[in-house]
């Protein structure tokens, strides 16, 4: 049986003094591939760092809508080089975040806009992070033509009217620790109506760690507990969901396709 974890932050400063014993557990609890995800310029090296020292980790990188403000044409070009390595395989997480505000929402959905655009040149799917923002998410992923390259909404938060609009348009919907939260009855009956294929599996670690872990540092190894929750939400074995999920993966990622010269993985 194996298991994704489709989105994780290995390169923030949580897993600076253990980040081989988290791997390490990782590879022991069936998880055989893990997403890191680099969200401002800063990040982007280590995260590909990381992606280099496993063959087993790939790195996905872009500009949080957080951290949007301070992006310049010069961090676009430095972003368009560093995807362009064998190891990445996506352009984020990108998108809108309305609850915290960090950037101004103006700039939010320029840079969304913009980063967009350079998926599409890149030829890159996309990993969406959208928060008190689904309107507007929904809008700049139609008016960009976002399904041209398809993608990931990470950490969903819509209702089921947004994840029909989704997958219509080629996204997959990325499901989070949350879902083992005992208020999260109304995500567990959105999660319950949605096709199979269309679902992956993510910790979000450091954050959003599952029960019985709720509180404490995330880690890819617990995503089991994420599909164990799902499995018993749609009534069927965790093999089906991590079978599922794990061709969910591969093609969203494209991950029997090398880039380059570099060979498969």
């Amino acid at each position: 049986m194996m298991l994704i974890d489709s989105h994780a932050h290995l390169e923030m400063p949580d897993f600076r003094e253990d980040l081989e014993d988290v791997v390490k557990r990782a590879k022991e609890s069936g998880i055989e591939y893990i997403f890191t995800v680099g969200t401002e310029k800063k990040d982007w090296k280590r995260a590909l760092e990381i992606a280099h020292s496993y063959p087993f980790i790939f790195a996905i990188l872009g500009v949080h809508p957080h951290n949007v403000r301070e992006v310049g044409d010069q961090d676009y070009s430095i972003l368009k080089e560093h995807c362009q390595d064998k190891k990445v395989r996506a352009l984020g997480e990108i998108g809108l975040d309305f609850y915290r505000n960090l950037s101004p929402r103006d700039i939010q959905m320029k840079r969304f806009q913009e980063q967009i655009g350079l998926a599409k040149e890149l030829n890159l799917p996309i990993v969406i992070h959208d928060r008190e923002a689904h309107q507007e998410t929904l809008e700049i992923l139609k008016s960009e033509k976002a399904e041209t390259v398809g993608g990931i909404i990470h950490c969903f938060s819509g209702d089921s009217r947004m994840a029909k609009e989704c997958m219509e348009m080629g996204f997959y919907i990325s499901i989070p620790g949350s879902i083992t939260f005992k208020n999260a009855e109304g995500f567990r009956e959105i999660i319950r109506g949605l096709p199979l294929d269309s679902l992956l599996l993510e910790t979000d670690a450091p954050f959003l760690a599952p029960v019985p872990f709720r509180g404490k540092r995330n880690e890819p190894s617990f995503v089991r507990y994420t599909a164990q929750r799902i499995a018993e939400v749609r009534k069927i074995s965790l093999e089906e969901v991590a079978e599922a999920t794990t061709k969910n993966v591969f093609r969203v990622f494209k991950l029997n396709e090398s880039k380059g010269n570099q060979g498969e993985y």
